[in-house]
């Protein structure tokens, strides 16, 4: 169950330890913004044995849940331009964790997919990050269904927004 923001104390910040945000700092993309970072230092934190990061861990499970995606598709995955994409695959090839496959329809194109020692370490992070997704899940209680849901159409809204401004360019 959500609460009400506590006044801030002596730290300017909350009961929960949440910075509190000046008034009319706070608007939908600048709270989004807030809550990735905080879930980035999170599930950083708990994964961090594993050796990946928490943008390693979400690449590493994209790839698991599909049988392999080109670099364009992994590209949109993440919101990311191709040089981004680029480096990770070069990372994850260097570990060994990925390999390319020849794409069945586009010679000059491949798939990127999890090696047997990639699967190796995207289970031991899902590992380290599912106590954490659910102790978030116990205190969003109720709520946590339709918080997941919003996030979804919010993700939804951003992604068409980013579509139409590259078809304007």
């Amino acid at each position: 169950m959500a609460r009400e923001s506590s006044p801030p104390g002596p730290s300017g910040r909350g009961e929960s330890g949440a910075p509190e945000v000046p008034e009319g700092l706070s608007n939908v993309l600048f709270d989004v913004w807030l809550v990735s970072r905080a879930a980035t230092a999170l599930i950083d934190e708990a994964i961090r044995e594993s050796g990946l990061d928490a943008d390693e861990f979400a690449i590493y499970s994209i790839l698991a849940s599909t049988r392999g995606m080109t670099p364009s598709e992994l590209a949109r995955w993440m919101a990311a331009p191709p040089t981004t994409v680029s480096s990770y695959i070069k990372r994850f090839e260097r570990r060994g964790h990925v390999r390319k496959a020849a794409h069945p329809e586009d010679r000059r194109s491949y798939h990127v997919l999890l090696t047997a020692d990639g699967e190796a370490a995207h289970l031991a992070a899902g590992a380290r990050f599912l106590p954490l997704l659910g102790d978030v899940q116990s205190r969003l209680g109720r709520a946590g269904a339709d918080t997941h849901r919003r996030l979804r159409s919010l993700h939804e809204c951003l992604a068409t927004l980013d579509g139409e401004r590259h078809q304007e360019r």
